[in-house]
């Protein structure tokens, strides 16, 4: 199951969730995603980020995050597959992303967890605007996210 929304989540719920929907499930793997204070570590404390502005495309950016569900579903036995993104403005430190597997096995429910993390990183269509220090800019996707997918391809 996949969600794109405003408001927060509470991590004990969607664990509840995936383990209902789980059954029999031997290992439930969760990870959620913060918006970081400093973008990059460089970064002086003047540096801080304020906010970080997500826009979506509404429907296209649903189909995508489906889309990697029933990738992971494909090459993994998995129980239950649930992803939260949240969109509009976040202030640092806040949860943006919430992934969660639920598999028989824990390296299943683990190694899925990470797939689905990367290519969220690098192929879901959302846009991302950091406020700090008074100004605004865009953030460009990194190369490290992209050079993670290498991994699950051929």
């Amino acid at each position: 199951m996949i969600t794109i929304q405003t408001d927060d989540f509470d991590l004990a719920e969607e664990y509840r969730n995936l383990r209902s929907v789980a059954g029999d499930a031997g290992a439930i793997v969760t990870f959620t995603g913060l918006v970081r204070e400093l973008y990059n570590p460089a970064d002086s404390e003047s540096d801080k980020i304020q906010t970080l502005f997500l826009e979506h495309y509404p429907g296209m950016t649903e189909k995508c995050l489906q889309q990697i569900c029933d990738q992971a579903n494909k090459k993994w036995p998995l129980l239950a597959t649930r992803i939260i993104h949240r969109v509009g403005e976040l202030s640092a430190k806040e949860q943006i992303v919430f992934v969660g597997t639920a598999s028989a096995h824990r390296s299943d429910a683990f190694e899925s967890a990470q797939f689905m993390m990367d290519y969220l990183k690098s192929n879901a269509p959302f846009w991302k605007k950091q406020s700090s220090g008074g100004q605004s800019s865009w953030v460009d996707s990194k190369q490290t996210d992209k050079d993670a997918l290498k991994r699950w391809q051929g």
